[in-house]
């Protein structure tokens, strides 16, 4: 894996392979940059993977008056919709209203209000609300998504699961989005466009020489490599500090505020599709989202995270205040028992003084330094709407080192498999049933989910079931696999059925295990013919 100091030099390495690093290194590479992009573990094995799996403009970010963030993210939604219509869908919100709803209480809305209408004591009126709706249909310019309507509870099947107290609702737009196939898909085409994806490769060192950095890499087997590079993107996530003044050696006064966000799962808890905006007495907000067909997910918390080298996890605290606070509206209450998983992920937002992790913004914020020559650009926070805007602006910051680099193009670039209508995955599983008619509802739906129109490739020339090799359960097979080790850097059973896939909450644990001692084999024995 070593390199000599006599070969080429890149131009662009991307230290993190979570939807930010990835969605840099795919834009840097369609430009014509030579990029390489390092991953220390598994892509969007930590924050982007574990996010609440929305592309959303942040409705409760109004209340911060975070105007700009939202109108980005809001425009964003259908740009993405329609690059990739197999992973991310359109969903409608219902957000039930009572009159004790409250504001967070540090909130710039919440001061305004209580100045000028102290009587109402922090609660939310219902016009504030339907106002704030009112902007948030207008300010992205919408085309696809339908705009907000007002439920009557009592009559609306969207109330059946409700407690009766809950009377009226708002319904509204937003979009779901599988975050770590997201991931993957950005890395795979920064692939085809020629960047190299280095998986399970840690950045040890980096040091300027002259007009590049020269940077030591090293693999999961302990086997070193230099490479060089005229810039850097340290996209490291919660891990970015450390890339700063670890591995760089910088004297950077800007810093990061992790914040743990964490979920549960439980059994589905209505019969709907759409999801519910529960917004609580104490200012927060939690959402509860149809997830895998069968599952109900809940999320999320805000509390600080101060060290990233230990694992978030789903505290008990934090899963019985998810309980709690999704019992206070349904009918049938949510209790830890009935929890089948949770996950938890750090939320790297960039330090700006703010009092309460929930308050800390959710804006980026892009520095380059290039004081000693070759530049470095450090990213600090974003959401994963936004991803994509990110890595443009991101490319705007380098354009001055890079004067012949191509323009930007990612806007409408549909991602693998994402090349067919926003509203064609009915008439994709009508054709995936006719080619593989052996597949049952389930597999197709999921196939058609996660891989669009490569879902063909995939199958290949399979005429039954026993074509696809090996069953590991919950439709997993041989063939499946093996596309993900060969085409989407998965080198673990955990890469493939809690990131590729959510299999892990169908499969036992021993035919998980049965899947990781395959791909073992697999791996050991070297790429197929």
């Amino acid at each position: 894996m070593s390199q000599p100091n006599d070969t080429p030099i890149l131009d662009l390495l991307v230290i993190g392979g979570g939807v930010n690093g990835c969605g840099i290194a795919r834009d840097a590479a369609g430009r014509g940059l030579s990029v390489m992009l390092a991953e220390m573990n598994d892509l969007a094995s930590a924050t982007s993977s574990a996010s609440t799996k929305l592309f959303h403009g942040g409705l409760r970010y109004l209340e911060y008056f975070e105007v700009r963030l939202v109108r980005e993210a809001l425009i964003e939604r259908e740009v993405l919709l329609g690059a990739m219509p197999h992973i991310s869908w359109p969903m409608r919100f219902v957000l039930p209203y009572a009159s004790d709803m409250r504001f967070d209480t540090q909130t710039p809305a919440s001061r305004l209000l209580n100045a000028v209408m102290p009587w109402m004591k922090g609660r939310r009126p219902a016009w504030m609300i339907r106002f704030g709706l009112f902007l948030y249909d207008h300010l992205g310019g919408r085309k696809i998504l339908p705009g907000t309507r007002t439920l009557d509870l009592s009559a609306a099947p969207e109330g059946a699961p409700l407690q009766d107290r809950f009377r009226k609702a708002f319904e509204y737009s937003d979009c779901w989005i599988d975050d770590a196939r997201l991931v993957v898909l950005n890395a795979r085409d920064a692939e085809a466009r020629g960047a190299r994806i280095r998986v399970r490769t840690r950045v040890t060192a980096a040091r300027r020489t002259g007009d590049h950095w020269t940077v030591t890499l090293e693999d999961d087997r302990g086997t070193p490599a230099t490479v060089r590079a005229r810039a850097l993107v340290n996209a490291a996530g919660p891990w970015v500090g450390d890339v700063i003044q670890g591995k760089v050696g910088l004297d950077s006064r800007d810093g990061i505020r992790l914040v743990r966000g964490s979920h549960i799962v439980v059994p589905r808890l209505y019969d709907h599709d759409k999801c519910y905006f529960l917004q609580g007495t104490d200012g927060r907000i939690i959402f509860a989202i149809p997830y895998e067909t069968d599952f109900t997910l809940i999320g999320t918390t805000d509390c600080d995270h101060p060290d990233p080298s230990v694992k978030p996890e789903c505290t008990p605290e934090e899963q019985d205040y998810l309980c709690a606070f999704a019992s206070s509206y349904f009918r049938k209450p949510v209790t830890r028992d009935d929890i089948v998983w949770t996950y938890s992920g750090v939320r790297p937002l960039y330090d700006d003084g703010a009092g309460s992790a929930t308050a800390a913004t959710r804006d980026y914020v892009l520095k380059v330094e290039n004081d000693g020559g070759a530049p470095i650009l450090n990213v600090f926070g974003g959401k994963i709407t936004t991803y994509r805007r990110l890595a443009e602006h991101a490319m705007e910051k380098l354009a001055p080192f890079f004067p012949v680099m191509g323009a930007a193009w990612t806007a409408g670039a549909p991602l693998p498999g994402g090349d067919f209508p926003v509203d064609g995955a009915a008439a994709m599983r009508e054709r995936l049933a006719a080619a593989y008619p052996f597949l049952d509802a389930f597999a197709l739906n999921r196939l058609v989910r996660a891989y669009g129109t490569e879902a063909f490739a995939m199958l290949g020339d399979a005429k039954d079931a026993g074509d696809l090799g090996r069953d590991f359960g919950a439709s997993l097979t041989e063939r499946e696999v093996a596309w993900l080790m060969e085409r989407e850097f998965a080198r673990s059973a955990e890469d493939v059925v809690w990131r590729r896939t959510k299999l892990g909450l169908r499969m036992s644990a021993e035919s998980i295990a049965a899947l990781d001692a395959w791909m073992r084999e697999r791996a050991a024995a070297g790429p197929t013919a």
